[in-house]
């Protein structure tokens, strides 16, 4: 059943698995079940993603719970997306070359590969566990991350198949789509984000955490170089956008997107909200309806929260005539993180600009502390989490 896409639904959600994000997740986080019972894992990404939960929220509870020390790994994992998120801010041309990538991907799709790669999405191709994982994430919108590494594995190195395919199959489908998360794990599994270290799955691996579901049989490559790195990562990277105060003088608009419906930022004299609707953004390719529901839900549910005349914006020049007629000369917002949202805002900014329209944007207290940290490995990140978290606390 589909998860519905409101904060209350992800408190709950949160609530019920708390006791859970002890030593149990830390021993079993890594086993896949199948659908129905994914228990080890929390399942939370959804309102994680869209921050109708928030990442500060789902820390203290599991630290309220059991304490920092047990807690950790779920709290390491909790950091990943932030980390993913961060890294991206500071190589925004890995997005866009992954989208432009993905176009040329999708025009060479002829012939053979074109007939396997729709194969694997149609969960026909012949292995069971991508059959099953295909139907899954199809039927549910929903993969463990381990059946996501396993699925990219196979996908890229044992039947050869372009990964950018396989990273848009992802984002159509899974309710936690994630411009970060996903392109990064995906090149992670390649050897393109570690630079020369690709991961292959490994059929005793696939048995023992899916208790021998898959894996006997497998005929999976033992060897595979990675894929030729397409991107300097130090002529890539760039600094962080500054945020600079916003005025607090003069009516406003406030701008939500589906990457966070989280707490209203504080702004000045807000005379409405407009919801943006950038879910079709993921892909050049039709997004799957219950993914594009959720979006939906999720600002619906951001909207009710507030006390404002609420818009949806199907272009730039419908939202400066709507804020032009709320007698608004400034859009106020949460950072939209690198995807989807951004690539709409910055080619709508032309527009707004021409109509004397400013816009400004506010880091949450948790992208401020986490993003600069992101800069190189995970595991850099990693050992700075005590001091993050206190910066938070503080």
């Amino acid at each position: 059943m589909t998860p519905r896409p409101t904060r209350a639904a992800g408190l709950d959600h949160l609530a019920a698995f708390a006791p859970r994000m002890g030593s149990g997740y830390a021993h079993r986080r890594g086993d896949d079940l199948g659908p129905g019972r994914h228990r080890f894992v929390s399942t939370l990404s959804p309102w994680l993603r869209r921050r109708l939960v928030t990442e500060p929220e789902v820390i203290r509870t599991a630290i309220d719970h059991h304490g920092p020390d047990r807690a950790a790994k779920f709290i390491q994992e909790v950091f990943w997306r932030g980390y993913f998120k961060g890294w991206l801010e500071h190589h925004p041309d890995v997005w866009h070359q992954y989208r432009q990538g993905l176009d040329r991907d999708l025009q060479d799709m002829t012939g053979d590969v074109a007939a396997r790669a729709g194969a694997v999405m149609q969960g026909r191709c012949g292995i069971g566990c991508m059959d099953h994982w295909a139907d899954e994430l199809v039927r549910t919108g929903y993969l463990h991350n381990h059946a996501r590494m396993w699925f990219a594995s196979i996908w890229i190195f044992t039947l050869r198949l372009p990964w950018r395919v396989g990273a848009d199959f992802f984002m159509r489908h899974l309710l936690d789509g994630d411009a970060a998360s996903n392109t990064l794990s995906w090149r992670w599994v390649a050897g393109l984000h570690t630079n020369g270290r690709p991961y292959l799955a490994d059929p005793r691996v696939i048995a023992r955490h899916t208790e021998g579901r898959f894996g006997e049989g497998l005929d999976l490559v033992a060897e595979a170089d990675p894929l030729p790195q397409d991107i300097d990562f130090a002529a890539a990277r760039r600094p962080l956008q500054a945020a600079p105060p916003v005025p607090q003088d003069g009516p406003a608009i406030l701008l939500i997107g589906d990457d966070d419906c989280g707490p209203a930022m504080a702004g000045p004299d807000l005379r409405g909200c407009a919801l943006l609707r950038a879910g079709q953004g993921r892909s050049p390719g039709p997004v799957a309806a219950p993914v594009l529901a959720f979006d939906e839900g999720a600002l619906a549910d951001a909207g009710a929260r507030l006390d404002l005349p609420l818009h949806h914006p199907h272009d730039a020049t419908a939202l400066a005539d709507w804020a032009e007629a709320q007698g608004a000369r400034m859009i106020v917002m949460a950072r939209m993180p690198v995807g989807p949202c951004r690539d709409w805002l910055e080619a709508a900014r032309p527009v707004l600009e021409e109509r004397g329209i400013a816009l400004h944007d506010q880091l949450r207290d948790w992208d401020r502390a986490v993003w600069p940290e992101a800069r190189a490995g995970f595991f850099r990140l990693a050992k700075r989490i005590p001091a993050v978290l206190d910066q938070l606390d503080g």
